[in-house]
């Protein structure tokens, strides 16, 4: 499941995924900078490849204090331990995206490329070949494409995504989120 949380902390907002088998990620937008994680369950990176649990080597190694404190936050950790296979982050005012210095062999991996490659895309081909196999069965690309471009939402966008959908409250939501909603009542018959 996607989802997106505007003001999940006071001035913060929160965008994540979790897949219910075990991976997830979330991004974190806080006015110090975005503060980025992923977890791979099955990555050779996975806390869980040794007991006690630990970290790769050097995945949070480097992460600066105005972001450090989401490794340390509840929401983000299972049994009390930070279940991260990747980790990154950028400041406010850096150029550049940083992570810590970890190092895989040819044939290791944290489960970024995967993780993140539906987000990096952020075409509606790619969300459109995901949810058909997610959720396999046949999905709306016109109306993926709408929600993408930031098209008003319209009844018609949320019904051929959802047909199952209230309107009302998926309007809210995206109210919340500064989205624009068309809503037009149907065209009665004379």
């Amino acid at each position: 499941m996607h989802a997106f949380a505007s003001n999940w902390r006071a001035g913060v907002d929160l965008a994540s995924m979790d897949n219910g088998s075990g991976d997830q990620y979330a991004v974190v937008f806080d006015p110090a900078g975005v503060f980025l994680y992923g977890f791979d369950h099955e990555s050779d990176a996975t806390p869980w490849r040794e007991s006690p649990r630990a970290h790769w080597p050097g995945l949070l190694e480097g992460l600066p204090s105005s972001l450090a404190h989401y490794a340390a936050a509840p929401e983000f950790g299972f049994d009390g331990f930070f279940d991260a296979t990747v980790c990154a982050w950028r400041e406010k005012h850096a150029e550049a995206w940083e992570c810590g210095p970890v190092v895989f062999a040819a044939d290791e991996s944290d489960g970024a490329d995967w993780l993140f490659g539906l987000l990096a895309d952020g075409s509606a081909e790619a969300y459109v070949g995901f949810a058909e196999d997610y959720f396999e069965q046949a999905i709306d690309r016109d109306a993926v494409a709408a929600v993408l471009a930031r098209a008003p939402l319209s009844r018609r966008t949320v019904t051929s995504l959802s047909s199952t959908a209230d309107f009302e409250a998926v309007a809210a939501q995206a109210r919340t989120l500064g989205y624009a909603i068309h809503d037009q009542p149907a065209l009665r018959p004379r």
